[in-house]
């Protein structure tokens, strides 16, 4: 008679089987878990880029659209409304837009990619509040009779020009934030992401 024991099978395929199910249960239990922490579609929408059709933005007018959360502006700028930009460097705090409030290729007096369009975040960078087109000229404008056109936050009355330029002694202590952009096609915009992303 032999002192070895045979292997009880029977209780080896209970082990295995006992084992595979246990780690069933595990990953049917984690992946819904795993999945809840992931970001919602909402959230994942909020945060998205958003896309703008200026096919009827007209020259000096100015459309909304929402991105994070923040309003943003395009206006499309007439060559008037342009060649202002010059001719007020000497009133605005940084002409040459040096501060990190836009990216690299939108660094240049008029702020954006094409000159004729100007894509800003219109939240005033002294509180927060939102400032109102203030386009007419002149004493039309309510402000100065030399005012070239721009922006006007009503709260504590900073001043920014066409391309979100803040005025030199405002409130505010930068200018309009551009966010990142780049153009789909002539007449289409992707807000809140760019072609280096």
């Amino acid at each position: 008679m032999s002192s070895e024991k045979k292997p009880d099978c029977g209780r080896r395929n209970l082990v295995f089987a006992t084992a595979a199910v246990g780690g069933v249960a595990t990953v049917a239990t984690a992946v819904p878990f795993l999945a809840s922490m992931a970001p919602s579609e909402r959230a994942k929408a909020a945060g998205a880029p958003v896309e703008a059709d200026i096919s009827k933005l007209a020259p000096g007018e100015m459309m909304r659209v929402e991105w994070r959360g923040k309003p943003v502006w395009i206006i499309h700028r007439t060559k008037e409304m342009l060649e202002a930009l010059g001719k007020i460097a000497e009133k605005v705090s940084d002409a040459g837009s040096k501060r990190p409030m836009q990216p690299e290729y939108a660094r240049n007096e008029a702020r954006s990619i094409k000159p004729e369009y100007l894509v800003v975040v219109g939240i005033c960078t002294h509180l927060g509040c939102s400032p109102t087109d203030k386009f007419k000229t002149g004493a039309e404008s309510g402000i100065n009779a030399d005012w070239p056109g721009g922006f006007l936050c009503p709260c504590h009355g900073s001043l920014f020009d066409l391309a979100g330029r803040v005025y030199k002694n405002m409130p505010a202590p930068d200018n309009l934030e551009v966010p990142p952009h780049y153009y789909l096609s002539d007449t289409r915009i992707l807000i809140g992401e760019d072609k280096k992303a």
